[in-house]
């Protein structure tokens, strides 16, 4: 058959052509070469005074933001007799009570602490704990009913528990310097809050609990939870506060982070807080070679 041949039409494509501009005033080499380095130096000028612009606003925000500046923290906090006159003032030291708070830090420390007090005591037997015979109860085969083996398998009443929980300890650590700074911002944050009080003349308590009780509801509130800290603990202190339920004594060697914001108020001892000082600044002496 013959073969039929498709005829394309050719369209003829026309350009446009582009409007030619004027030619310009003509511009020396020189002239040139000169304003592109004039624009660069006064672009780099600019942004020079623009970074000691930010950095000087940086400076001043980081000058308000220090807990002293933004607040205005006083160092000194009342003291008060066991009779709950006023006996002056007791100024603190800035580096344990005036630092910016690590709240991240105080919530991991709870969690350590926390984590440490509690134990887990639930305890399930297994298949090798459970008292009865490990003979296999009927033949392999020809009974028709599921292969078993010893009666004392999870799957029977009476047997052992599989995958049950079992007695543990674990116990989580926090490093020296974690503690440290973590003590810090719970005691500055006590400061914050204006929670922090000073005793005077703890060591001539009498031991009666009437005498702290009514203190504290003279100072503070009888409803609030208290902590007394003192560097020499007093046998007559601690038996009169071990009455009171929301009231603790607590040597200052054994303060962390948990017993401060466990207590609502902290009412501290001026041995307590000299005490507290050493043992958180620690200076080593230089040993001889």
């Amino acid at each position: 058959m013959p073969v039929k041949k498709k005829v394309v039409s050719k369209k003829t494509i026309t350009r446009k052509a582009k409007p030619t501009k004027a030619p310009g005033p003509a511009r020396s080499s020189l002239s040139l070469r000169a304003r592109p380095s004039e624009s660069k130096t006064a672009s780099v000028s600019r942004r020079a005074s623009s970074l000691l612009s930010v950095a000087a606003a940086s400076r001043q925000d980081l000058s308000s933001a220090s807990p002293l500046a933004s607040k205005r923290i006083s160092l000194s906090i009342p003291v008060y007799s066991l009779a709950g006159r006023s006996m002056g003032n007791l100024s603190l030291p800035k580096e344990v009570f005036a630092q910016p708070v690590n709240s991240s830090l105080l919530s991991q420390a709870m969690r350590v602490y926390l984590n440490n007090k509690k134990g887990h005591f639930s305890n399930t037997k297994t298949r090798g704990e459970v008292e009865g015979s490990t003979r296999k109860i009927y033949r392999q085969k020809g009974t028709g009913r599921a292969r078993h083996g010893a009666v004392r398998a999870p799957i029977f009443v009476g047997g052992g528990i599989a995958l049950g929980p079992k007695v543990r300890k674990i116990n989580l650590d926090l490093p020296k310097k974690m503690k440290k700074q973590a003590l810090i911002s719970a005691l500055s944050q006590k400061l914050q809050e204006k929670e922090i009080l000073g005793v005077a003349n703890l060591d001539k308590a009498l031991g009666k609990t009437k005498e702290f009780v009514n203190f504290l509801t003279k100072v503070s509130s009888a409803k609030k939870t208290a902590l007394f800290l003192v560097g020499d603990r007093s046998e007559k202190a601690l038996r009169a506060v071990k009455n009171i339920e929301k009231a603790n004594l607590l040597d200052v060697n054994l303060l962390n982070a948990y017993e401060v914001i466990k207590h609502q108020t902290l009412i501290l001892t001026k041995d307590a807080v000299e005490k507290l000082e050493k043992r958180l600044f620690k200076k080593k002496g230089k040993t001889s070679p």
